[in-house]
C-alpha cells in the first residue's frame, strides 16, 4: 500500500478565491486531485481583501487567530480563517493581515499598476506565517509545496530561521517555479523585517543578487527538490540569460534536482461537452455546436461570419512575453489574408494602445476586448477556428491544453510546455494536431497562419485534426502522479 502523504500547498493566488494567471488555477486543480488519490492535503493562502468570505464560507479556528510572527524588531500578527475549495474536502487557510493584505490588487496598485513598494515585507510575513501556522496545529507536514517567489522564503526559513527545531525535522520542501521571469527581487534598504542575517546579504550571500536580495534565489539554494512546468523548460532556464533571467547558473548546479512536469487542466471546468458558460454544448463526433458559437463568437464582436473562413482567436496577457511585439508587427500582413482574428487580454499599455488602433483599421476583421473575461475565454476556446500563441518562452501554457479539449487548432511557438505538448501536423504522415514554428519572427508567424488557413479550406482533413486534437489527455491526474513520484523520491520517513 503506498504510503499517504501529508502535503502543504502554500501559494499566492488560488482558485476560485483569487487569480491573475493560470499558478491560480494549478493551485485550485493539483490539490483536489491529490486529495481523491487519498493524500491529506491543505492548502495556505493569503486572504486578499477581495476574497468574499460569505460567498466562500470562512469560519474563524480559534487555536489560529492572533498568531504573532516576528518581523525583526517588531510583531505582526497572523489571523488566520479556514474553508474549503468548492465541491471538494481540501482545506483552505487563508493568512489575514488588515496593513498587508486588505487592499486591492494582489501584488500591485490597480490604479497605477505598480508593485506595492511593501511586497517584499508582505510575502516574508506570509512565508513566516505558514510555518508558524503549522505549529499552532500541530501538524507536520512531508512536504511543504511552495511556488514562485511569493513563497521562496519556506525553505530558505526551514533551513535558517528553524534549521534548529526538531517539528519540522521531517519535513522536505519543493519549490515549483511557473514563471522564472518573476523572482521578488527587492532593495536592500531596511529588511530587517525579513529576520535574516547580514552575511546571507553580502555579496555572494544567498539572498543577495547584484546588490539586491532576490527570493527565488534562496529558494532554489535551499528547497530540497525544484520543479517547474514543463520539461522543455526545465531545459532552457539553466542554458542562457535569455530564459534564466541571471539564475540559470544557480539552477545548473542544482540540475540533479530539478524537475519538469506539464500541467494538467481541469476537465470540470474546461471541457465544450459540459461547459456551461458557452452557448452550445458539442462533443469531437458531433462538432455542430462548434459551429454555433462561431456564430454567436462573431455576432458578439461585430465581424460578420463566413463559414469558409477561419476565425483566430488569443485570450492573453497583452505582453512581449506572450509574442504581441511579433503579431503586432506581422497585424497588416495577417488581415489581408482570408481570416478573421479576435482577442481578449490586458498588459501592456502599447500593445493595448496598437491594438486598438488596429481594430478601428480592421473592423471588419479584427476586434479586441481589452479586459479579462472568464465567461468570453470560454466563448473564445469554444468557437474559434484556431488559437494563436507564439509565446517569445512559455513555462507551461494552460491555454493551448484548453484549445485541444475544444477543437480549436492551436498555432504555437516551439519553446517551453508549447513544444512538450502540441504535436506539429504533417501532411506526409496526417500526425499531428496543431501547428508550430521555431524562428521568432513576425516572418515565420505569418507562414504558419498561411499554412494552417490553407489547410483550413479542405474541411475533411480539418475534422479529423480536430478530432486528433479533442483526443488528448492533459488532465491532472497525469501531472498529479508525477507530482507524487517526486514526494516521494525525498527521502520521506
Amino acid at each position: 500500500m503506498k504510503k499517504q502523504l501529508k502535503i502543504l500547498f502554500v501559494s499566492s493566488e488560488v482558485a476560485p478565491f483569487a487569480k491573475t494567471g493560470g499558478l491560480a488555477d494549478v493551485s485550485g486543480s493539483l490539490p483536489k486531485v491529490l486529495k481523491e488519490m487519498n493524500h491529506d492535503v491543505r492548502i495556505v493562502m493569503p486572504k486578499y481583501g477581495s476574497i468574499n468570505e460569505r460567498k466562500y464560507v470562512l469560519r474563524e479556528v480559534i487555536r489560529l487567530k492572533d498568531i504573532k510572527v516576528t518581523m525583526g524588531d517588531k510583531d505582526a500578527v497572523a489571523d488566520v480563517k479556514s474553508s474549503f475549495l468548492p465541491n471538494t474536502k481540501v482545506q483552505v487557510y487563508f493568512v489575514g493581515n488588515k496593513d498587508y493584505f486588505n487592499r486591492k490588487g494582489y501584488y500591485g496598485d490597480p490604479v497605477t499598476n505598480e508593485d506595492w513598494p511593501d511586497n517584499a515585507e508582505r510575502f516574508g510575513f506570509f512565508s513566516h506565517s505558514c510555518l508558524e501556522i503549522l505549529k499552532k496545529l500541530h501538524w507536520q507536514p512531508d512536504i511543504i509545496h511552495c511556488n514562485d517567489w511569493q513563497t521562496a522564503l519556506i525553505p530558505f526559513y526551514l533551513k535558517t530561521l528553524y534549521n534548529d527545531e526538531s517539528f519540522f525535522d521531517e519535513t522536505k520542501t519543493l519549490l515549483s517555479i511557473h514563471n522564472l521571469a518573476f523572482q521578488g527581487i527587492f532593495e536592500k534598504d531596511n529588511i530587517s523585517f525579513l529576520n535574516v542575517e547580514e552575511f546571507e546579504l553580502q555579496p555572494g550571500g544567498e539572498l543577495d543578487f547584484g546588490g539586491r536580495i532576490n527570493f527565488l534565489k534562496a529558494g532554489i539554494l535551499h528547497s530540497d527538490v525544484i520543479s517547474t512546468v514543463s520539461k522543455t523548460y526545465a531545459k532552457e532556464i539553466q542554458k542562457s540569460e535569455e530564459f534564466g533571467f541571471g539564475l540559470q547558473s544557480y539552477l545548473k548546479k542544482r540540475s540533479k534536482d530539478l524537475f519538469g512536469i506539464v500541467n494538467g487542466i481541469d476537465y470540470d471546468e474546461w471541457n465544450p461537452e459540459t461547459d456551461k458558460l458557452i452557448p452550445n454544448n458539442y462533443t469531437k463526433n458531433d462538432l455542430s455546436g462548434k459551429v454555433k458559437n462561431k456564430i454567436a463568437l462573431i455576432e458578439k464582436f461585430g465581424l460578420k461570419f463566413d463559414p469558409n473562413i477561419p476565425l483566430i482567436g488569443t485570450v492573453s496577457r497583452l505582453t512581449d512575453q506572450k509574442g504581441f511585439d511579433i503579431i503586432t508587427k506581422a497585424i497588416d500582413d495577417m488581415m489581408k489574408l482570408d481570416l478573421q482574428y479576435v482577442i481578449l487580454g490586458v498588459g501592456e499599455v502599447k500593445y493595448q494602445n496598437l491594438l486598438k488602433k488596429y481594430a478601428k483599421k480592421y473592423s471588419k476583421k479584427l476586434a479586441i476586448e481589452i479586459q479579462y473575461d472568464n465567461k468570453l475565454a470560454h466563448e473564445i476556446e469554444a468557437g474559434s477556428d484556431i488559437f494563436l500563441m507564439p509565446s517569445k518562452f512559455e513555462p507551461c501554457g494552460l491555454n493551448q491544453l484548453y484549445s485541444l479539449k475544444y477543437g480549436t487548432i492551436p498555432i504555437v511557438r516551439s519553446t517551453g510546455g508549447l513544444a512538450d505538448t502540441i504535436k506539429n501536423y504533417t501532411p506526409e504522415t496526417g500526425r499531428g494536431y496543431g501547428f508550430v514554428f521555431d524562428d521568432y519572427s513576425s516572418k515565420a508567424l505569418l507562414q504558419v497562419v498561411k499554412k494552417a488557413i490553407e489547410l483550413f479550406k479542405n474541411q475533411d482533413t480539418w475534422k479529423k485534426l480536430i478530432n486528433r486534437a479533442m483526443k488528448q489527455d492533459f488532465s491532472w491526474s497525469k501531472a498529479a502522479e508525477k507530482y507524487v513520484e517526486l514526494y516521494n523520491s525525498m527521502n520521506i520517513q
